[in-house]
């Protein structure tokens, strides 16, 4: 069974564990963790989940998406999610979330990173990927009006497409 830890409001792990699928107790928050593949055209990796996936069956979603397990850290997960569901071996060792958005359960870290991959060479997890592509931001936003992609805030998916080659909020002044 998976165990996930739980973590303070300020983020410090307290300890404390919960088994997939538990609620998580009031005051205590879990992580997990997405990281988006693009490519040097612009386009966004993106994998359509399984037909029997508990949670957004049959949907397109970012490349990679997961949950921290206990004793993990947000990178081990971003790069043990990433070998698991499309086997390729992600080195984040050097990288931090380009941003992190909090929900009523917790932490979400989000991963950026810029590879031009051979998708005919990647090796899907059965369970969890049924296919993947390459796709446009404008791709993925009509994907999201048309409820075939997951019902992420479009501003989410904007924001991953404009930080995708830079860090931080401001724009350089030239």
């Amino acid at each position: 069974m998976e165990k996930w830890d739980l973590y303070t409001k300020d983020r410090i792990v307290t300890g404390k564990t919960i088994c997939r699928g538990e609620k998580v107790p009031e005051g205590y928050f879990r992580t997990v963790v997405h990281v988006a593949i693009f490519n040097n055209k612009g386009e966004m990796l993106i994998q359509q989940r399984q037909t029997d996936k508990k949670l957004w069956p049959n949907l397109w979603d970012v490349t990679v998406g997961g949950s921290v397990i206990a004793g993990e850290s947000s990178v081990e997960a971003a790069e043990r999610e990433t070998l698991e569901e499309i086997g390729y071996k992600l080195d984040l060792n050097n990288e931090r979330p380009a941003f992190t958005i909090d929900f009523d359960e917790g932490f979400d870290d989000c991963y950026l990173v810029v590879r031009d991959l051979n998708i005919n060479t990647l090796v899907l997890q059965e369970e969890e990927v049924q296919a993947v592509k390459w796709a446009s931001k404008e791709e993925i936003l009509q994907m999201i009006e048309e409820d075939i992609f997951i019902s992420y805030h479009k501003s989410k998916i904007e924001l991953m497409f404009f930080l995708r080659n830079q860090r931080g909020t401001h724009v350089k002044k030239r």
